[in-house]
């Protein structure tokens, strides 16, 4: 019955952690900073949620995550003692998201998936993120959905409705691909299929949790070519 695969993104289909910690070393050795940039990275990212929580709460309007990343960025480069920067290089930083590289099983497996279903991502990342992200990667994307478009971010129930009716279709007839159990839980609870992907080295030494799947799930792979492998792609 399932006709559209969604996917979450970040650690799910692209290594965030150390595509953001190549970018800050490329320019801590620029300008001789000194910087730790998987540090930075997991710095970073750590202010993520709480972030995208003030605006599921409805204490913030709706703001593209390109917004709350700058702002998260402005906090860790404070707390990394980083005042020298240009506007136009925290901006250059900031779209280090822009640009993260797949991990090296995603391609492959998009490619083999996309012959049989609709793939589109349900990200909380912002539409000009993902198609930079796409571009600069090579994911072969039919469409992107997500926070943007709902204008809420996971896991709101409207995030992923929104993508079911932009596409015409039941729940049950949508997939939820993701290597969090937060997330595919969120998804199957609305009726979504799940798939789970284990990337056990998504937050390095900072992982706790992901390591495998901890609910029944209707898949669940090492990889997304093994996504391909059991949908008979």
């Amino acid at each position: 019955m399932v006709k559209a695969l969604f996917f979450d993104v970040f650690g799910t289909v692209v290594d965030w952690r150390n595509s953001i910690a190549a970018e800050v070393e490329r320019l801590s050795d620029a300008k001789g900073l000194g910087i730790d940039g998987q540090a930075f990275a997991l710095a970073w990212r750590r202010r993520y949620q709480p972030a995208m929580k003030v605006v599921r709460s409805g204490n913030r309007g709706f703001v593209a995550l390109d917004t709350l990343h700058r702002e998260n960025l402005i906090e860790v480069l404070a707390e990394f003692g980083i005042d020298d920067l240009s506007e136009a290089e925290i901006d250059e930083l900031n779209r280090a998201w822009h640009r993260l590289s797949p991990w090296p099983d995603s391609v492959p497996g998009l490619t083999r998936l996309k012959r049989k279903f609709i793939i589109a991502t349900m990200s909380n990342g912002n539409v000009a993120l993902m198609v930079d992200m796409a571009k600069h990667g090579g994911l072969p994307w039919d469409m992107i959905l997500g926070a943007e478009i709902s204008q809420t971010y996971k896991p709101d129930p409207e995030t992923y409705l929104t993508g079911c009716r932009l596409l015409h279709l039941a729940p049950e007839e949508c997939m939820m691909v993701a290597a969090h159990n937060s997330d595919l839980v969120a998804a199957r609870d609305l009726g979504l299929k799940a798939a789970f992907i284990a990337r056990p080295t998504e937050y390095g030494p900072e992982q706790t949790v992901d390591f495998k799947a901890e609910h029944e799930f209707d898949v669940v792979a090492e990889s997304m070519e093994g996504v391909a492998d059991q949908l008979g792609c």
